[in-house]
Protein backbone atom coordinates (compact mmCIF):
# COMPACT_ATOMS: atom_id res chain seq x y z
CA UNK A 1 0.00 0.00 0.00
CA UNK A 2 1.26 3.41 -0.65
CA UNK A 3 2.83 5.37 2.33
CA UNK A 4 1.08 8.83 3.02
CA UNK A 5 2.90 10.74 4.86
CA UNK A 6 1.85 12.31 8.15
CA UNK A 7 1.37 15.36 9.72
CA UNK A 8 5.03 16.84 10.23
CA UNK A 9 6.32 15.47 7.05
CA UNK A 10 6.16 18.06 4.99
CA UNK A 11 9.91 20.06 4.49
CA UNK A 12 9.75 23.54 5.77
CA UNK A 13 13.64 24.22 5.04
CA UNK A 14 14.91 27.72 3.02
CA UNK A 15 13.05 26.46 -0.49
CA UNK A 16 9.30 26.63 0.80
CA UNK A 17 7.26 26.46 -1.95
CA UNK A 18 8.68 23.40 -4.21
CA UNK A 19 9.49 21.51 -1.72
CA UNK A 20 5.82 22.20 0.01
CA UNK A 21 4.25 21.07 -3.10
CA UNK A 22 6.53 18.42 -3.56
CA UNK A 23 5.03 16.72 -0.45
CA UNK A 24 1.59 17.60 -0.62
CA UNK A 25 1.50 16.66 -4.19
CA UNK A 26 3.19 13.38 -3.01
CA UNK A 27 0.24 12.83 -0.17
CA UNK A 28 -2.69 13.67 -2.84
CA UNK A 29 -1.16 10.78 -5.14
CA UNK A 30 -1.56 8.48 -2.21
CA UNK A 31 -4.67 9.67 -1.48
CA UNK A 32 -6.01 8.55 -5.10
CA UNK A 33 -4.11 4.98 -4.81
CA UNK A 34 -6.31 4.13 -1.60
CA UNK A 35 -9.68 4.89 -2.91
CA UNK A 36 -12.60 2.59 -1.79
CA UNK A 37 -16.04 3.20 -1.34
CA UNK A 38 -17.76 3.58 1.21
CA UNK A 39 -14.31 3.18 3.36
CA UNK A 40 -13.22 6.32 5.46
CA UNK A 41 -12.30 9.05 4.69
CA UNK A 42 -14.29 8.56 0.82
CA UNK A 43 -17.31 7.34 2.78
CA UNK A 44 -18.17 11.24 2.93
CA UNK A 45 -18.23 11.46 -1.02
CA UNK A 46 -21.59 11.04 -3.25
CA UNK A 47 -21.62 7.95 -4.43
CA UNK A 48 -22.08 9.79 -8.32
CA UNK A 49 -18.77 11.09 -8.12
CA UNK A 50 -17.15 8.07 -8.38
CA UNK A 51 -18.45 6.71 -11.69
CA UNK A 52 -16.78 6.31 -15.30
CA UNK A 53 -13.25 6.12 -13.64
CA UNK A 54 -12.86 8.55 -11.08
CA UNK A 55 -9.35 7.26 -9.68
CA UNK A 56 -7.97 8.11 -13.21
CA UNK A 57 -9.56 11.66 -13.36
CA UNK A 58 -7.94 12.83 -10.24
CA UNK A 59 -4.69 11.70 -10.90
CA UNK A 60 -4.98 13.46 -14.17
CA UNK A 61 -6.06 17.02 -12.19
CA UNK A 62 -3.64 16.31 -9.65
CA UNK A 63 -1.41 16.56 -12.12
CA UNK A 64 -2.23 19.65 -14.14
CA UNK A 65 -2.52 21.34 -10.80
CA UNK A 66 0.65 20.99 -9.43
CA UNK A 67 2.47 21.45 -12.59
CA UNK A 68 0.46 24.68 -13.14
CA UNK A 69 1.88 25.49 -8.94
CA UNK A 70 5.01 25.16 -9.78
CA UNK A 71 5.54 26.39 -13.44
CA UNK A 72 2.62 29.48 -13.27
CA UNK A 73 1.43 28.43 -16.06
CA UNK A 74 -2.24 27.59 -16.99
CA UNK A 75 -3.07 24.20 -18.27
CA UNK A 76 -3.31 23.96 -22.08
CA UNK A 77 -7.06 22.82 -23.70
CA UNK A 78 -5.06 19.94 -24.72
CA UNK A 79 -3.83 19.34 -21.25
CA UNK A 80 -7.68 19.42 -20.04
CA UNK A 81 -9.52 17.76 -23.16
CA UNK A 82 -9.55 14.12 -21.31
CA UNK A 83 -11.27 16.31 -18.51
CA UNK A 84 -14.17 17.66 -20.38
CA UNK A 85 -14.58 14.86 -22.58
CA UNK A 86 -15.49 12.66 -19.16
CA UNK A 87 -17.58 15.06 -18.29
CA UNK A 88 -19.04 14.71 -21.17
CA UNK A 89 -19.74 11.84 -21.29
CA UNK A 90 -21.49 11.69 -18.09
CA UNK A 91 -24.00 14.26 -18.98
CA UNK A 92 -24.82 12.57 -22.14
CA UNK A 93 -25.18 9.36 -20.26
CA UNK A 94 -28.22 10.97 -18.16
CA UNK A 95 -26.15 12.98 -15.10
CA UNK A 96 -27.39 16.34 -14.74
CA UNK A 97 -24.71 18.80 -15.52
CA UNK A 98 -25.62 20.64 -11.88
CA UNK A 99 -24.39 17.21 -10.85
CA UNK A 100 -21.22 16.95 -12.31
CA UNK A 101 -20.24 20.50 -11.80
CA UNK A 102 -21.09 20.30 -7.63
CA UNK A 103 -18.93 16.49 -7.49
CA UNK A 104 -16.55 18.40 -9.24
CA UNK A 105 -17.07 20.92 -6.13
CA UNK A 106 -17.33 18.31 -3.68
CA UNK A 107 -13.60 16.65 -5.03
CA UNK A 108 -11.53 19.67 -4.60
CA UNK A 109 -13.06 20.13 -1.26
CA UNK A 110 -12.10 16.72 -0.34
CA UNK A 111 -8.65 16.70 -1.20
CA UNK A 112 -8.16 20.07 -0.13
CA UNK A 113 -9.40 19.21 3.77
CA UNK A 114 -7.53 16.03 3.69
CA UNK A 115 -4.19 17.71 2.50
CA UNK A 116 -4.21 20.65 5.13
CA UNK A 117 -3.50 19.04 7.71
CA UNK A 118 -0.25 17.68 7.04
CA UNK A 119 1.42 21.45 5.94
CA UNK A 120 3.83 22.29 8.22
CA UNK A 121 3.18 25.38 10.76
CA UNK A 122 6.16 27.17 9.01
CA UNK A 123 4.36 26.99 5.78
CA UNK A 124 1.36 28.14 6.87
CA UNK A 125 1.99 31.53 5.09
CA UNK A 126 2.02 30.12 1.95
CA UNK A 127 -1.65 28.82 1.87
CA UNK A 128 -3.37 31.65 0.76
CA UNK A 129 -0.98 31.15 -2.11
CA UNK A 130 -2.07 27.47 -3.13
CA UNK A 131 -5.64 28.36 -2.56
CA UNK A 132 -5.59 30.97 -4.92
CA UNK A 133 -4.46 29.09 -7.40
CA UNK A 134 -6.32 26.43 -6.65
CA UNK A 135 -9.39 28.47 -7.18
CA UNK A 136 -8.06 29.49 -10.71
CA UNK A 137 -7.23 26.02 -11.39
CA UNK A 138 -10.74 24.83 -10.80
CA UNK A 139 -12.71 27.78 -12.50
CA UNK A 140 -10.56 27.25 -15.45
CA UNK A 141 -11.54 23.59 -15.64
CA UNK A 142 -15.55 24.01 -14.78
CA UNK A 143 -16.13 27.01 -17.18
CA UNK A 144 -14.39 24.84 -20.08
CA UNK A 145 -16.71 22.00 -19.20
CA UNK A 146 -19.44 24.42 -19.51
CA UNK A 147 -18.46 26.13 -22.46
CA UNK A 148 -17.96 22.33 -24.11
CA UNK A 149 -21.35 21.05 -22.80
CA UNK A 150 -23.32 24.26 -24.29
CA UNK A 151 -21.27 23.81 -27.42
CA UNK A 152 -22.52 20.20 -27.78
CA UNK A 153 -26.29 20.66 -27.21
CA UNK A 154 -26.15 23.18 -30.03
CA UNK A 155 -25.33 20.31 -32.39
CA UNK A 156 -28.81 18.90 -33.75
CA UNK A 157 -27.05 14.93 -34.17
CA UNK A 158 -28.63 11.72 -32.60
CA UNK A 159 -26.28 10.54 -29.28
CA UNK A 160 -25.86 9.16 -26.31
CA UNK A 161 -28.65 11.62 -24.58
CA UNK A 162 -31.48 10.79 -27.16
CA UNK A 163 -30.30 7.39 -26.06
CA UNK A 164 -30.70 7.40 -22.68
CA UNK A 165 -34.18 8.71 -23.32
CA UNK A 166 -35.71 6.17 -25.46
CA UNK A 167 -34.24 3.92 -22.62
CA UNK A 168 -36.08 6.10 -19.89
CA UNK A 169 -39.06 5.90 -21.43
CA UNK A 170 -38.94 1.96 -22.08
CA UNK A 171 -38.11 0.88 -18.87
CA UNK A 172 -41.04 3.39 -17.26
CA UNK A 173 -43.59 2.18 -19.84
CA UNK A 174 -43.66 4.98 -22.12
CA UNK A 175 -44.03 5.20 -26.14
CA UNK A 176 -40.57 6.29 -27.32
CA UNK A 177 -41.61 7.43 -30.44
CA UNK A 178 -40.88 11.01 -29.55
CA UNK A 179 -37.58 10.29 -29.35
CA UNK A 180 -37.45 8.02 -32.61
CA UNK A 181 -40.02 9.46 -34.87
CA UNK A 182 -36.82 11.84 -36.60
CA UNK A 183 -34.29 8.89 -36.55
CA UNK A 184 -34.19 5.71 -38.11
CA UNK A 185 -34.45 3.61 -35.05
CA UNK A 186 -35.60 0.09 -35.25
CA UNK A 187 -36.35 -0.72 -31.70
CA UNK A 188 -36.54 -4.85 -30.90
CA UNK A 189 -39.72 -5.86 -29.65
CA UNK A 190 -38.22 -7.88 -26.90
CA UNK A 191 -34.93 -7.25 -24.63
CA UNK A 192 -32.62 -8.29 -22.22
CA UNK A 193 -33.15 -5.86 -19.29
CA UNK A 194 -30.11 -6.39 -17.54
CA UNK A 195 -29.89 -3.64 -14.47
CA UNK A 196 -25.90 -3.17 -12.96
CA UNK A 197 -25.01 -1.96 -9.46
CA UNK A 198 -21.42 -1.14 -8.80
CA UNK A 199 -19.15 -2.15 -5.98
CA UNK A 200 -15.24 -1.46 -5.40
CA UNK A 201 -14.70 -2.17 -9.20
CA UNK A 202 -11.23 -1.14 -10.32
CA UNK A 203 -10.66 1.52 -12.96
CA UNK A 204 -11.67 1.38 -16.53
CA UNK A 205 -14.12 -1.47 -15.79
CA UNK A 206 -17.10 0.26 -16.00
CA UNK A 207 -16.04 2.15 -18.84
CA UNK A 208 -14.87 -1.04 -20.43
CA UNK A 209 -18.10 -2.63 -19.81
CA UNK A 210 -20.21 0.39 -21.30
CA UNK A 211 -18.47 0.21 -24.42
CA UNK A 212 -19.13 -3.18 -24.56
CA UNK A 213 -23.23 -2.33 -24.33
CA UNK A 214 -22.78 0.72 -26.74
CA UNK A 215 -21.45 -2.08 -29.69
CA UNK A 216 -24.18 -4.36 -29.29
CA UNK A 217 -26.79 -3.30 -31.88
CA UNK A 218 -30.05 -2.40 -31.24
CA UNK A 219 -28.87 -2.15 -27.30
CA UNK A 220 -29.76 0.86 -25.11
CA UNK A 221 -28.00 2.15 -21.84
CA UNK A 222 -29.54 4.76 -18.78
CA UNK A 223 -28.16 5.83 -16.36
CA UNK A 224 -30.31 5.48 -12.90
CA UNK A 225 -29.59 6.63 -9.27
CA UNK A 226 -28.03 3.34 -8.14
CA UNK A 227 -25.61 2.70 -11.16
CA UNK A 228 -26.66 1.79 -15.11
CA UNK A 229 -29.30 -0.69 -16.92
CA UNK A 230 -29.06 -1.70 -20.93
CA UNK A 231 -31.41 -3.04 -22.81
CA UNK A 232 -30.07 -5.96 -24.53
CA UNK A 233 -32.55 -7.25 -27.80
CA UNK A 234 -33.53 -10.60 -27.13
CA UNK A 235 -32.24 -13.08 -29.43
CA UNK A 236 -34.41 -16.24 -30.55
CA UNK A 237 -32.95 -19.14 -27.81
CA UNK A 238 -31.90 -16.29 -24.79
CA UNK A 239 -35.36 -16.59 -23.02
CA UNK A 240 -34.27 -20.04 -21.44
CA UNK A 241 -31.18 -18.84 -20.52
CA UNK A 242 -30.78 -15.26 -20.08
CA UNK A 243 -27.70 -15.00 -17.80
CA UNK A 244 -25.76 -17.05 -20.61
CA UNK A 245 -27.00 -15.09 -23.12
CA UNK A 246 -25.89 -11.55 -21.47
CA UNK A 247 -22.14 -13.21 -20.49
CA UNK A 248 -21.70 -14.04 -24.01
CA UNK A 249 -23.40 -10.98 -25.55
CA UNK A 250 -21.00 -8.65 -23.54
CA UNK A 251 -18.09 -10.77 -23.42
CA UNK A 252 -17.79 -11.05 -19.66
CA UNK A 253 -15.11 -13.85 -19.81
CA UNK A 254 -13.69 -15.16 -16.41
CA UNK A 255 -10.41 -14.34 -15.54
CA UNK A 256 -10.55 -15.23 -12.30
CA UNK A 257 -11.28 -12.66 -9.91
CA UNK A 258 -14.67 -10.70 -9.42
CA UNK A 259 -14.73 -7.28 -11.39
CA UNK A 260 -16.92 -6.00 -8.24
CA UNK A 261 -20.52 -5.24 -10.33
CA UNK A 262 -23.09 -7.35 -9.95
CA UNK A 263 -25.57 -7.57 -13.33
CA UNK A 264 -29.79 -8.83 -12.40
CA UNK A 265 -31.12 -9.95 -15.33
CA UNK A 266 -34.63 -10.34 -16.41
CA UNK A 267 -36.90 -10.78 -19.80
CA UNK A 268 -39.40 -8.88 -21.60
CA UNK A 269 -41.29 -10.86 -24.02
CA UNK A 270 -42.81 -7.20 -25.22
CA UNK A 271 -42.16 -3.63 -24.53
CA UNK A 272 -45.66 -4.11 -21.84
CA UNK A 273 -43.45 -6.02 -19.91
CA UNK A 274 -40.18 -4.22 -19.51
CA UNK A 275 -40.99 -1.88 -16.50
CA UNK A 276 -41.87 -5.18 -14.98
CA UNK A 277 -39.03 -6.71 -15.60
CA UNK A 278 -36.55 -3.93 -14.74
CA UNK A 279 -38.26 -3.85 -11.24
CA UNK A 280 -37.12 -7.55 -10.89
CA UNK A 281 -33.68 -7.10 -12.19
CA UNK A 282 -33.31 -4.22 -9.61
CA UNK A 283 -33.68 -6.24 -6.87
CA UNK A 284 -31.90 -8.70 -8.54
CA UNK A 285 -28.81 -6.81 -8.79
CA UNK A 286 -28.94 -4.97 -5.37
CA UNK A 287 -29.43 -8.47 -3.57
CA UNK A 288 -26.40 -9.55 -5.45
CA UNK A 289 -24.09 -6.80 -4.47
CA UNK A 290 -25.47 -6.74 -0.45
CA UNK A 291 -24.61 -10.42 -0.60
CA UNK A 292 -21.60 -10.16 -2.56
CA UNK A 293 -22.50 -12.80 -4.70
CA UNK A 294 -19.36 -14.41 -6.61
CA UNK A 295 -21.63 -14.60 -9.58
CA UNK A 296 -21.60 -11.38 -11.91
CA UNK A 297 -24.74 -11.68 -14.02
CA UNK A 298 -27.58 -13.54 -11.63
CA UNK A 299 -31.42 -13.97 -12.21
CA UNK A 300 -34.55 -13.98 -9.91
CA UNK A 301 -34.57 -18.09 -10.59
CA UNK A 302 -31.22 -18.39 -8.55
CA UNK A 303 -31.74 -16.69 -5.78
CA UNK A 304 -35.58 -17.28 -5.40
CA UNK A 305 -34.78 -17.07 -1.36
CA UNK A 306 -32.90 -14.26 -1.45
CA UNK A 307 -35.28 -12.59 -3.68
CA UNK A 308 -38.21 -13.35 -1.42
CA UNK A 309 -36.63 -11.68 2.00
CA UNK A 310 -35.36 -8.52 -0.61
CA UNK A 311 -39.47 -7.74 -1.38
CA UNK A 312 -40.59 -7.85 2.57
CA UNK A 313 -40.31 -4.18 1.97
CA UNK A 314 -41.25 -2.33 5.18
CA UNK A 315 -40.70 -5.65 7.40
CA UNK A 316 -36.73 -6.12 5.78
CA UNK A 317 -35.65 -3.97 8.89
CA UNK A 318 -37.59 -5.94 11.45
CA UNK A 319 -36.13 -9.03 10.31
CA UNK A 320 -33.17 -8.24 10.45
CA UNK A 321 -33.35 -6.93 13.74
CA UNK A 322 -33.79 -10.78 15.11
CA UNK A 323 -30.08 -11.09 15.05
CA UNK A 324 -29.95 -8.00 17.60
CA UNK A 325 -29.29 -9.89 20.29
CA UNK A 326 -26.13 -11.52 19.03
CA UNK A 327 -24.16 -8.79 18.06
CA UNK A 328 -22.43 -8.75 21.78
CA UNK A 329 -22.11 -12.64 20.70
CA UNK A 330 -19.27 -13.23 17.99
CA UNK A 331 -18.92 -16.80 19.11
CA UNK A 332 -22.91 -17.37 18.81
CA UNK A 333 -22.65 -15.65 15.66
CA UNK A 334 -19.75 -17.73 14.01
CA UNK A 335 -21.32 -21.32 14.84
CA UNK A 336 -24.68 -19.76 13.61
CA UNK A 337 -22.52 -18.81 10.43
CA UNK A 338 -20.89 -22.10 10.04
CA UNK A 339 -23.69 -24.40 11.18
CA UNK A 340 -25.86 -22.90 7.96
CA UNK A 341 -22.38 -23.62 5.76
CA UNK A 342 -22.45 -27.11 6.99
CA UNK A 343 -26.00 -27.98 6.00
CA UNK A 344 -26.86 -27.90 9.54
CA UNK A 345 -24.72 -30.67 10.28
CA UNK A 346 -23.13 -30.46 13.89
CA UNK A 347 -20.04 -33.02 13.36
CA UNK A 348 -18.95 -30.86 10.02
CA UNK A 349 -20.06 -27.45 12.34
CA UNK A 350 -17.92 -29.04 14.95
CA UNK A 351 -14.88 -29.96 12.13
CA UNK A 352 -15.01 -26.56 10.95
CA UNK A 353 -14.69 -24.74 14.04
CA UNK A 354 -12.45 -27.19 15.85
CA UNK A 355 -15.01 -27.66 18.51
CA UNK A 356 -16.59 -30.59 20.20
CA UNK A 357 -20.10 -31.63 18.57
CA UNK A 358 -21.34 -30.98 22.37
CA UNK A 359 -19.86 -27.43 22.06
CA UNK A 360 -21.90 -26.91 18.91
CA UNK A 361 -25.10 -28.12 20.50
CA UNK A 362 -24.74 -25.57 23.12
CA UNK A 363 -23.67 -22.46 21.38
CA UNK A 364 -27.32 -23.42 19.39
CA UNK A 365 -29.12 -23.79 22.28
CA UNK A 366 -27.57 -20.35 23.57
CA UNK A 367 -28.78 -18.91 19.94
CA UNK A 368 -32.18 -20.12 20.44
CA UNK A 369 -32.45 -18.64 24.06
CA UNK A 370 -31.27 -15.12 22.90
CA UNK A 371 -33.52 -14.83 19.99
CA UNK A 372 -36.63 -17.24 20.49
CA UNK A 373 -35.72 -19.20 17.09
CA UNK A 374 -33.89 -22.59 17.99
CA UNK A 375 -31.32 -22.89 15.08
CA UNK A 376 -31.95 -27.02 15.40
CA UNK A 377 -35.55 -26.68 14.20
CA UNK A 378 -37.00 -26.46 10.70
CA UNK A 379 -39.36 -23.48 11.20
CA UNK A 380 -36.32 -21.72 13.71
CA UNK A 381 -33.87 -21.88 11.16
CA UNK A 382 -35.16 -20.80 8.18
CA UNK A 383 -36.27 -17.49 10.21
CA UNK A 384 -32.74 -17.12 11.36
CA UNK A 385 -31.92 -17.88 7.96
CA UNK A 386 -33.85 -15.25 6.54
CA UNK A 387 -32.37 -13.27 9.00
CA UNK A 388 -29.32 -13.20 8.14
CA UNK A 389 -30.02 -12.51 4.57
CA UNK A 390 -32.24 -9.31 5.61
CA UNK A 391 -29.40 -7.82 8.02
CA UNK A 392 -26.68 -8.26 5.34
CA UNK A 393 -29.21 -6.38 2.86
CA UNK A 394 -29.80 -3.60 5.55
CA UNK A 395 -26.14 -3.35 6.25
CA UNK A 396 -25.34 -2.56 2.79
CA UNK A 397 -28.38 -0.44 2.34
CA UNK A 398 -30.45 -2.38 -0.19
CA UNK A 399 -32.27 0.28 -2.46
CA UNK A 400 -34.08 -0.26 -5.93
Amino acid sequence: MTHIPPTGELNSGPDRWPAMIAAIRARAIALTDQVRVDVPPYDALPASLFVADFVPSARLNLELFFRYAVDNVEPSEHDTLPLIERAMKLVRDGMPLAEVLSNYRVGIGFFWSQLMPAIDAGDHPLIPQLGLLLTNYSSLVMSRIAIALVDDARQPRWDLLEQNEIAAALLAGRDPSEWTRDHEVTLAEAFLVAVIRLGESAPGTLTGLRSRIGKVPGAFLHRDRGGWTALVPLGPNDHDDPVGALVTRLDLRDNGSHPQFWIGVATAAAHADIPSAYAEAQIVAETARCLDLSAVVCRRQDMMFEYAIATTGAALPNLAAILDPLDDHPLLVGTLDQYVANQFNHNATARALYIHRNTVTYRLSRIADFTGYDPQDPAGISTLMAARVARRLVTKSFRT
